[in-house]
């Protein structure tokens, strides 16, 4: 029987003979080989990591409500004017197929809405602005 055989892309024709007889294995041989660490250091980073930049909104953390995420605003549970508490449910977000509840951090009155349903929200974007 004839086989061929493409090996690195060279190709070999190889004749193959078909023993009648007893099967034999043998174990394949390796020579022993050790390896030892001379150190460990470090490997630097191919390419400079990304810096984070705030959203530059002007607007001070404690009177405004940021998007803890990426992702498509799929409900907003409050109206301009509205009392909150703390805990209180504000905007519906929508993440690989998951949905994140985004809730008061501080008790106030709603002064601005600054998502809609359908939108899509950066990490760090302003959601609701408070009184």
């Amino acid at each position: 029987m004839q086989l061929i055989l493409t090996i690195d892309g060279k190709k070999y024709v190889v004749d193959v003979e078909v023993l009648e007889g007893e099967e034999v294995r043998m174990p394949a041989l390796f020579p022993e080989s050790t390896s030892t660490i001379q150190s460990i250091r470090p490997v630097p980073f191919l390419a400079p990591r990304p810096q984070v930049q705030p959203i530059a909104d002007g607007l001070p953390d404690d009177k405004v409500c940021r998007s803890p995420i990426v992702g498509i605003v799929q409900r907003v549970n409050v109206q301009v004017g509205q009392t909150l508490q703390v805990n209180d449910l504000l905007v519906v977000l929508e993440a690989m197929k998951m949905e994140t509840n985004i809730t008061a951090h501080t008790a106030g009155i709603v002064k601005a809405i600054m998502a809609s349903p359908g939108e899509a929200v950066k990490s760090g974007q302003a959601l609701i602005e408070f009184e």
